[in-house]
């Protein structure tokens, strides 16, 4: 067994990082992938979030192809984003550009959409009925 010798304040931070649980990891994240091919060129899911829980739904596209999503909702402060893998910055915001996104992927590769709650509703532990239609055609 190792024994580190480290000061008190160290191993008591330590200790706390260790224990303590960040408070988002609390909220559940619902991932499901989606398969859009030649054949199927739409995908509808429906869905309920509560609070700050989210929806990811990630599919596969290639450069070109078009993308539409479109959210419909019973709850004002759900939206979704759309974020490309290896990418920092989405592709993609609805609380700032709305519930529909129609645009041509810049490059092949895995797609996230994200259903959340605004952090207004998200903090009053709002709950959001959605359906979220995906298509890609080339």
């Amino acid at each position: 067994m190792l024994h580190l010798h480290l000061p008190i304040r160290t191993s008591l931070l330590l200790a706390a990082l260790v224990f303590t649980t960040p408070a988002w990891s609390a909220d559940p994240v619902h991932k499901e992938n989606v398969e859009l091919t030649a054949g199927k060129n739409a995908h509808s899911v429906k869905g309920k979030i509560k609070g700050y829980a989210t929806a990811e739904y990630t599919l596969t596209g290639k450069a070109g192809q078009t993308l539409s999503v479109k959210l419909k909702t019973n709850q004002s402060s759900n939206y979704f984003n759309i974020r490309q893998a290896g990418q920092d910055e989405a592709l993609f915001i609805g609380s700032t550009s709305g519930n529909s996104f129609q645009a041509q992927l810049p490059a092949d590769g895995e797609y996230t959409v994200q259903v959340y709650l605004m952090r207004n509703a998200a903090r009053r532990n709002a709950v959001a009925s959605y359906s979220l239609e995906m298509g890609l055609r080339d």
